[in-house]
């Protein structure tokens, strides 16, 4: 009698992943080229959906993996765009230099932020989490050097310092979105892919267990508010670098920088990497169609949200991913048959009874 063997081996990548890094390579590249046959309204309409998916995927990042549910996200959105007007205007750093620093400095903010906020637990934490995004925006109202209440604008020096040219200096703003935007499904797609994203999925599986398997908790939380934060900054500066102007309410407003993004990742798909891209596309979608309806927007975008959460609370990338078995960001490491290791070893037994 002969016994089969085989080997298997251990897979992350799917033929959907590697489809569609093709297709997304074939956008980018049509993306980076937009400046050169398209409109400046095509640009800045891109440049917005660019930092809206950033800002949807580094929410996603800590609700969706980190079991973080933050309402208070608009802090380090303020304050990365506070921070740019400091560096570029104070110390004469290049605006778009700055950007990055920007993110630092909303990163700092976030240390002593995650040991007030992380007191709390579940909706409190949320809570929590707002309350200090108000007060951040209350504290920035009481500068006078940062324009107080009524905000401040970039003098059109610095702004010229951008580029020699206005249409250089949206094509430098708009290529710096595109880079924001996918260094941020870069960021946390190489995150969840490393050991540190087994220990995020792990704590919103179940936080006692993964705390029994040795995960430090506390520490994993810390490290991923901290990154979700230097990015939100650095979205943040990127927002009012296109706007020229930032003003405590415009910095700091949940409706613009959080509510909406909840929605996006709500709606697409809490918990993947595809889902924020999908809900950003529904997002904007939405919100060309019903412009003209004044409040009516937000009351079917909230009714669109809660509708979502009832029926699929897995989101629109959800369904197509559990319909089609599609993962186009797999993480996880599958173990996969090889057949051409297949191959048959005969039995002591049959070899002595083929000699007799």
């Amino acid at each position: 009698m002969s016994e089969g063997t085989a080997s298997y081996r251990v897979e992350r990548g799917t033929r959907a992943s590697r489809y569609g890094a093709l297709i997304g390579i074939l956008v980018l590249a049509v993306l980076i080229s937009l400046p050169f046959w398209g409109g400046r309204a095509d640009m800045r309409t891109i440049v917005e959906i660019a930092y809206y998916l950033a800002l949807a995927q580094l929410w996603n990042l800590l609700a969706g993996y980190a079991g973080l549910v933050s309402v208070g996200q608009q802090a380090f959105l303020g304050l990365g765009g506070y921070a740019l007007f400091v560096f570029a205007m104070n110390a004469g750093v290049h605006p778009i230099a700055a950007i990055p620093l920007a993110g630092i400095a909303a990163a700092l903010f976030a240390v002593p932020t995650a040991f007030i906020v992380f007191r709390l637990r579940g909706a409190y934490f949320a809570i929590g989490t707002w309350v200090v995004a108000e007060v951040y925006m209350l504290s920035f109202a009481q500068v006078s050097a940062l324009g107080g209440g009524s905000g401040m604008s970039l003098p059109a020096s610095v702004v010229k310092g951008i580029a020699a040219g206005r249409m250089w200096r949206e094509t430098a703003i708009y290529w710096t979105g595109l880079v924001i935007a996918v260094g941020a499904i870069a960021l946390v797609y190489l995150l969840l892919r490393s050991r540190h994203g087994l220990a995020l999925t792990a704590i919103r599986d179940s936080e006692e267990a993964s705390g029994s398997l040795g995960v430090d908790n506390f520490r994993t939380k810390i490290w991923v508010y901290i990154v979700a934060a230097f990015g939100t900054g650095m979205v943040g500066a990127l927002v009012f670098l296109t706007k020229l102007r930032i003003s405590p309410e415009a910095g700091f407003n949940v409706i613009d920088w959080t509510a909406n993004v909840i929605f996006i990742v709500v709606i697409g798909g809490i918990g993947t990497i595809e889902g924020p891209i999908i809900g950003v596309i529904i997002f904007f979608v939405l919100r060309e169609l019903l412009a003209d309806f004044g409040s009516w927007y937000l009351i079917v975008l909230g009714a669109a949200a809660v509708l979502m959460m009832l029926r699929a609370p897995q989101g629109v990338w959800g369904l197509v991913a559990e319909r089609f078995d599609i993962r186009f960001f797999p993480v996880q490491r599958r173990l996969v048959f090889d057949p051409a290791s297949f191959s048959f070893v005969a039995d002591s037994r049959d070899e002595n009874n083929s000699k007799s």
